[in-house]
Order: structure tokens, then C-alpha cells, then sequence
């Protein structure tokens, strides 16, 4: 498992003090918010004074970035967070560690193929599952489908819903 995940993107600078705009790539803006420091691809500590939500970014302030000069700098840069910085609810998995999964049904061990992409619908994720001949198969995360997710063996079980990949 990686280290350090992806959390978000400076996508521009706000304001005439420093402070930058980042893209959330996590549940919300909220949880980035909550993390005082965050990497660099190449490992380098990104100490954040503050941050707040402004509608769908998050607004930060990096220690040591103080003009727009200095932002402007950072745009396009990723930002990573390190997984021990966070303690997950049982049952909670982060996206980067669903992604290739091998899926399978839980009653009869049928291959249904690689866990590719994850969406959020408000009501419940939807897993994008790729079959060995290119179909997409859409799997609702919710309880009565997802029976065990093995992340340690790269194996995800479900039980199909009656019809739900029936075209």
C-alpha cells in the first residue's frame, strides 16, 4: 500500500497574501481542512497555517508561500497525505486502495473483473467494475451488495442484486 495518497490539486492562487485554491480529492472539503501538514510528491512537509472550505475548494495558506508570486508557483501541484495521519471508521477504505481489486461473486467465485473507478451519487458510492472483454459493470456500494473487502488480498465479494447486471 502507498505511503502517501493524493488529497487534492492547487488549481489557482486567492487573494494578494499567498493563500491558494486547492480541488479536494478526498470526501469532502471539510476532511482536508482538518490536516495541518501535507507532502509533496518527492516526500517534502507542506505545513498549512489555515485553511477554510470556499464553496467547492478549499482556500490555504502554506507556511512560507506569502505573495502571489510565491502561489502562483504552486498551481498545479498535488498534494498528498499520509495514511497513519488518519485513523478510518471500520468498514471506511480510501479510493486509491479499492482501485484494482479483483471483483467476485461471493456465492460461486465468478470473476467479474477489476475495480477501475469509484463515484459518489450523494446516495451511496457506485464502484466501476471492468470486465476481461471491456464491458463496465456498476456496483452499488451498499451493505446488501458489498459482502467483504479484502484489501490486504486484493479481492472484493459481492452478491449481486437480481438483475443489476442484466442489459
Amino acid at each position: 500500500m502507498k505511503q502517501f495518497l493524493e488529497i487534492g490539486k492547487i488549481v489557482s492562487v486567492f487573494g494578494i497574501k499567498g493563500e491558494v485554491k486547492v480541488q479536494p480529492w478526498c470526501d469532502s472539503g471539510e476532511f482536508l481542512c482538518e490536516f495541518d501538514r501535507l507532502y509533496r510528491k518527492s516526500g517534502d512537509v507542506v505545513e498549512i497555517e489555515h485553511s477554510r472550505v470556499a464553496k467547492n475548494v478549499v482556500v490555504m495558506k502554506i507556511k512560507g508561500v506569502d505573495t502571489v508570486e510565491d502561489a502562483q508557483k504552486m498551481r498545479n501541484h498535488i498534494l498528498y497525505m499520509d495514511r497513519n495521519d488518519v485513523e478510518l471508521d471500520e468498514g471506511s477504505y480510501f479510493v486509491q486502495d479499492l482501485i484494482g481489486l479483483s471483483v467476485v461473486d461471493a456465492d460461486n467465485g465468478t470473476v467479474y473483473g477489476k475495480l477501475t473507478d469509484v463515484s459518489e451519487t450523494g446516495a451511496n458510492d457506485v464502484y466501476h467494475v471492468l470486465t476481461d472483454d471491456g464491458k463496465l459493470l456498476l456496483v452499488p456500494a451498499i451493505p446488501e451488495v458489498i459482502v467483504e473487502t479484502d484489501i490486504e488480498n486484493g479481492l472484493m465479494k459481492i452478491k449481486p442484486l437480481d438483475g443489476l447486471f442484466d442489459i
